[in-house]
């Protein structure tokens, strides 16, 4: 769908005082069938880190049953979850939280844990006792002969024969059980084909993600192979908004995992083999005009996580021609915007920002307007909100 009008969203927030934060129900959903069919037939585990909202990830997973699950982000949140009947639980990254563990341990049926050394199972036998496991394996991409890593510096574990190892040893001990396998390739599903600021452009990140797509297939579907030798997998997860249509083609994949997709943040606007609808965003007030051609907003210095640079400030949407004052860029108390727009705004009036990244908007504001037909259909609490941020 084409994203609605700076009036359309004026009429909607008509009488309300910025600043504050909304998602577009028609662009989410609109989202959400985009990847279900770049996903083909494969679930999409939905990443809860990128949504920060109960309500609109209960809505989410009710919405189809091809969104199966979430993907947490820590484990004390996976056990907040559980006390509000979310069951279906992976926690994508391991933890070192001894009480949290425990606390897990007396569960009837704890969430899944992330692990990729023996390491992790030695803090986990010894608090929680129990539990289910998830092998996290590394799937960055090597290039100029080894001496450069693409790729989040996530798991040890790359070869199937490390995975193999892992997986034996988990089965030898008492109370745990090896469940799955995950994979994130975090230069393919989060690295945009045109993004800013950076010395690899188009072509050449282009043919590093289609080269990196077919060494991690051959690789993900020999490291399966290899540990269901062990013991058998539930399931096998992978890929993330970004790379959903590439990692659904694999066979080895049982599943996929998405989260930003649903919002569609500003960094998904730079890639070439799909496209979104911006969902989610936020709207400052005008406080100040120091000259004709500057409007001045306050607060927006929500900056977005990962290496510093353009790519990760928010950026002025509507109304359009807007853009940051390259000097001041986004502030903690204002932020200037200038641009053919500036002009003929009025202290009071709105301007509605998009944040780099999915999820981390939510960690500054309690709660979330909901857009659906161009009106204000209800309000939900952000974790925020709920008094839960996960830090």
């Amino acid at each position: 769908m084409a994203a609605r009008s700076w009036e359309d969203y004026r009429t909607a927030f008509a009488g309300r005082d910025a600043p504050f934060a909304f998602v577009d129900l028609d662009a989410m959903w609109s989202n959400a069938n985009e990847m279900l069919g770049r996903a083909a037939r494969k679930p999409i585990r939905v990443a809860s880190k990128s949504i920060r909202c109960r309500r609109l990830s209960k809505a989410i997973l009710e919405r189809d049953e091809r969104f199966r699950g979430l993907l947490t982000f820590t484990l004390a949140e996976s056990l907040w979850l559980d006390t509000h009947g979310f069951h279906d639980l992976i926690c994508a990254y391991p933890t070192a939280d001894r009480g949290v563990l425990a606390e897990s341990g007396k569960l009837e049926r704890p969430p899944i844990l992330m692990v990729d050394s023996t390491a992790h199972l030695d803090l986990i036998q010894a608090t929680a006792g129990r539990a289910r496991l998830c092998i996290e394996i590394d799937l960055a991409y090597w290039i100029a002969g080894g001496r450069l890593k693409l790729g989040a510096k996530r798991s040890s574990i790359r070869t199937p024969e490390q995975a193999a190892a892992l997986a034996r040893e988990i089965t030898r001990r008492a109370g745990l059980e090896l469940f799955g396998i995950m994979g994130y390739e975090s230069h393919i599903a989060g690295v945009g084909d045109r993004p800013l600021g950076k010395r690899l452009q188009g072509p050449a990140i282009r043919l590093i993600k289609r080269r990196s797509a077919m060494e991690i297939a051959e690789r993900r579907a020999e490291i399966v192979e290899a540990v269901s030798r062990v013991a058998p997998l539930e399931l096998v997860n992978g890929g993330g908004t970004g790379s959903i249509h590439t990692t659904a083609r694999e066979s080895a994949v049982t599943e996929v995992a998405a989260g930003s997709g649903f919002y569609a943040p500003t960094l998904f606007d730079r890639y070439a083999d799909f496209t979104l609808t911006p969902a989610a965003a936020f709207a400052l007030p005008v406080v100040r005009r120091p000259s004709r051609k500057v409007a001045t907003l306050l607060g927006g210095g929500y900056i977005a996580s990962g290496p510093a640079g353009q790519d990760r400030l928010p950026e002025p949407w509507l109304p359009e021609g807007l853009r940051l004052d390259p000097l001041e860029g986004a502030g903690e108390v204002q932020t200037p915007v200038i641009g053919k727009a500036a002009a003929q705004l009025e202290l009071g009036d709105h301007v509605i920002l998009r944040h780099a990244k999915a999820g981390e908007l939510c960690e500054r504001f309690d709660r979330l307007h909901l857009v659906e037909g161009g009106e204000i259909v209800d309000e939900v609490p952000t974790y925020r909100g709920e008094g839960r941020t996960f830090a």
